[in-house]
């Protein structure tokens, strides 16, 4: 991969080192030019010629527009009906190729010639199995068709198919091949583009031991496509067997029965993300109407997300296909902060549950109860009282300590531990606190009537009801009571908790029991660093997770109506029922807009690296997949949460009792042998009796091992300069957590092929070389910090180099104490 392109890559999406591609790809290398380089050309001037046929049909569109709105000057009854069809009809048309614009190109599949050489309506051949002797005897094969897949379909000027849309019959076969059963299909392309621009491609061969040829030339495998190539196409039997144990185990985990939870586990490299995916891409095709609920797809950190948007498209239904990470699963809320390991415990943990809910009513009792400005007495008088209220235009604040009402001549007034008490009775349940209101309302009104004797002036119920009616009438109508109700039960926001939840002492109180007095403390501090007041501020991933726990206890505000949006058919047409249309159809907001709205409930959920999860994370994800099936893939040996047993409980809870099926991969297809060797001594150290997935390839390179001298940033720099000269892709510097920006000055002259990152962050990505500095600042950092140390070892696909520190006891050869046999 040439350097300009090169960047860091997630884990399922590794392109195989230049050495494992077989030297008859049948694409010569040039000076400056990579075969990545050169496909990722290709794909871009099909993408150029599609977009400017997308403009001529706009345009097309637009002109009909403008001529239907001459029509309109005619008069006649039959000339207005023409021309409200005709607006109609390429108002549809201009919204649905403006919703779709963006990221109009996702998919591209090469075929064999058909069975039956038919061809559909599209100009696709129709046949799903290939025709007799496309392959040669000599494993030899011709590609018949290449058909692109979008969000639309898309005709030349002569009618032959640009783009196939992804619900056209043409298109099954994307999201249906499969290594074990291919039919026409020998290379599916997954295309990444952001506007019109072409960034990535990424290639899985349904047919690995195939030679297939293209215009003459051999067709190329980028990503795990060409490491699959290499090993399809290898000599020894033994290396064919292990290609198809491959495709077979994954294979199984795609087509597995929908209504379930569907359980993925498999070390590093063995492909269960991009398994995961594809899973979720059969689904959504076979059965659409099952899945028109949406599909929520979870990824670790931001940097996966990319990988998955290409991988799985949003398959151009707006709402269908939300991809979110962790931190931004919450709608107005996204983590771009750090807890360190003591505070993410305390976060995480599930007994955070119940401080949660006790900060809430406090926070409640806080707010309403906070000292009053204004009025040295706390008092809110009205009724009788309204001749010497405060006539400035800025009226003081409302006390919450006393209410007085005037009712039936008298004077009646709730003091302030009556109040307080039926605050208490109110919170009594578990009901969230901002739905709680109404029936504080009702208690408050309750108390007032009591206390005039309402009860006792009327013998006859009717009489009674109907004074008692308007009794409450007379009271609620008034501003300032709805002014005291408003200080007195104030909407709370989860912010505002968690502002509250900054001090120490209230925080203490709260969670007396529940959270010992150092955590509490340091909770509150975490809180109070990074939040203002009002609770704003940046967010860590699990700050994320109590919002939405705490959304949860208060309940959702009410939201205001969204204001009725403008169509700009009405300058056209004046035609109310036009707009109405447009309204529903959103034509307001671009597609990218439409599919950011957080939905709350899915009908299929994707969790990927699932063992990182916390009790608090998993709560949130399970909100979401209440109704829904599951795909969930981890790895145990993986896991960064220092308390598996408490996750565990929380993802049964989230997962509940739908029955499970669980697969296992089983092959690393990704990490040399020589890494892989190395990896498993911290294994198992981490993890006894802990089985790694097996490597099926070698380099021959074995891990380097360097000893930092006086200054540990120069010797990570020269290092990661002799990386730099030994691969043409990414080199990945992993360093502890709390070493991250040091680690960014280090190397923040060498290009930007190297990535500095820390070791919470490597998880899921993949890079061409990987450095590894001070193997004992990683493993001391948490409890969990062995495993996060093997996962920071498993990063390279080509070479691994380790660079000791002091604590890190290095014996002659450079090898720490930790990696040593």
């Amino acid at each position: 991969m040439a350097a300009q392109n090169a960047t860091h890559a997630p884990e399922n999406s590794t392109h195989a080192p230049d050495s494992v591609v077989p030297e008859s790809d049948g694409v010569p290398e040039s000076d400056g030019d990579s075969v990545r380089d050169r496909e990722i050309a290709g794909e871009q001037s099909h993408l150029d010629r599609v977009y400017r046929r997308l403009e001529e049909k706009i345009d097309e569109a637009q002109f009909l527009m403008a001529d239907a709105a001459k029509r309109g000057q005619v008069g006649t009854p039959g000339a207005l009906a023409e021309r409200d069809a005709q607006v109609f009809q390429a108002g549809v048309h201009l919204h649905r190729l403006n919703s779709e614009y963006e990221d109009f190109l996702f998919g591209r599949i090469d075929l064999l010639l058909g069975k039956d050489g038919k061809r559909g309506p599209d100009g696709a051949y129709t046949s799903v199995e290939p025709a007799d002797g496309a392959i040669g005897a000599d494993n030899r094969a011709e590609i018949a068709e290449t058909l692109h897949i979008g969000r639309l379909g898309v005709l030349d000027a002569d009618y032959t198919p640009l783009v196939i849309d992804w619900r056209a019959p043409a298109a099954a076969p994307f999201y249906r091949a499969t290594p074990v059963s291919p039919g026409r299909v020998v290379r599916r392309r997954v295309i990444r583009s952001k506007g019109r621009r072409v960034l990535g491609v990424e290639d899985d061969l349904m047919r690995p031991e195939v030679t297939a040829t293209l215009d003459g030339q051999e067709l190329p495998a980028i990503g795990d496509g060409a490491l699959m190539a290499a090993l399809g196409r290898a000599r020894s039997h033994s290396m064919r067997d292990i290609v198809a144990s491959i495709q077979a185990e994954q294979d199984l985990v795609i087509r597995a029965p929908a209504a379930s939870v569907t359980e993925v586990e498999g070390g590093p490299g063995t492909g269960k993300t991009a398994v995961a995916l594809h899973r979720a891409a059969y689904l959504l095709y076979q059965d659409r109407r099952r899945y028109a609920g949406g599909i929520l797809i979870v990824s670790p950190t931001p940097l996966l997300v990319a990988y998955t948007e290409g991988v799985l498209p949003s398959l151009g239904e707006e709402g269908q296909v939300a991809i979110r990470a962790l931190g931004a699963l919450v709608e107005g809320a996204e983590a771009t902060a750090y807890d360190p390991p003591e505070v993410a415990r305390i976060k995480g943990s599930s007994r955070m549950v119940k401080v949660l809910r006790k900060a809430a009513r406090g926070a409640l009792e806080l707010s309403a109860d906070a000292a009053p400005a204004g009025q040295p007495d706390g008092q809110l008088a009205f009724g009788a009282f309204d001749d010497e209220a405060d006539t400035e235009d800025t009226a003081p604040a409302v006390p919450t300590d006393r209410l007085r009402v005037v009712a039936f001549g008298a004077r009646v007034e709730l003091d302030a531990a009556e109040l307080r008490r039926i605050r208490q009775a109110v919170l009594g349940g578990t009901a969230p606190v901002n739905l709680l209101r109404p029936r504080a309302r009702r208690l408050i009104l309750d108390a007032l009537w009591a206390k005039t004797g309402g009860d006792r002036r009327y013998s006859d119920p009717e009489l009674a009801a109907e004074a008692r009616s308007g009794f409450d009438e007379d009271i609620t109508t008034e501003q300032d009571f709805a002014d005291f109700l408003d200080a007195w039960w104030p909407e709370l926001t989860p912010r505002r908790v968690l502002a509250a939840m900054t001090d120490e002492k209230l925080l203490g109180r709260w969670s007396r029991r529940v959270l010992q007095n150092r955590e509490a403390r340091l909770l509150a501090r975490s809180l109070g660093g990074r939040l203002d007041a009002q609770g704003q501020g940046p967010l860590s991933v699990h700050d994320v997770a109590l919002l939405d726990e705490l959304q949860l206890i208060l309940g959702a505000p009410a939201r205001p109506a969204r204001p009725r949006e403008a169509d700009p058919l009405d300058q056209l047409t004046g035609l109310e029922e036009l707009t109405t249309f447009a309204d529903r159809n959103s034509s307001g907001r671009s597609r990218r807009e439409r599919l950011a709205e957080e939905r709350t409930d899915y009908a299929h959920v994707i969790v990927d690296e699932a063992q990182d999860l916390t009790p608090m994370q998993w709560r949130m994800v399970g909100r979401r997949g209440r109704h829904a099936t599951w795909t969930v893939v981890g790895d145990p040996a993986q896991s960064s949460w220092s308390d598996p047993d408490e996750a565990g409980e929380a993802r049964d809870e989230a997962l509940g009792t739908r029955p499970r099926r669980r697969f296992t991969l089983t092959v690393n297809y990704r990490n040399p042998a020589e890494v892989a060797e190395l990896a498993a001594r911290v294994l198992a150290l981490a993890m006894p009796g802990m089985v790694a997935p097996e490597a099926v390839r070698s380099t021959g390179l074995r891990p380097r091992f360097a000893v930092a001298g006086d200054r540990l940033g120069d010797s990570v720099r020269e290092e990661a300069r002799r990386l730099l000269d030994e691969v043409d892709g990414t080199v990945g510097v992993v360093v502890a957590m709390d070493r991250r920006e040091e680690a960014r000055g280090w190397l923040a002259d060498l290009g930007d092929r190297v990535v500095a990152l820390g070791s919470l962050e490597a998880k899921g990505l993949e890079y061409d070389a990987t450095l590894v500095v001070s193997p004992a600042e990683i493993a001391d950092e948490s409890p969990a910090g062995l495993r996060v140390l093997y996962v920071a070892l498993t990063r390279a696909t080509q070479r691994l180099t380790v660079v000791s520190g002091a604590r890190d006891e290095p014996d002659a050869d450079g090898v720490p104490d930790l990696l040593r046999d």
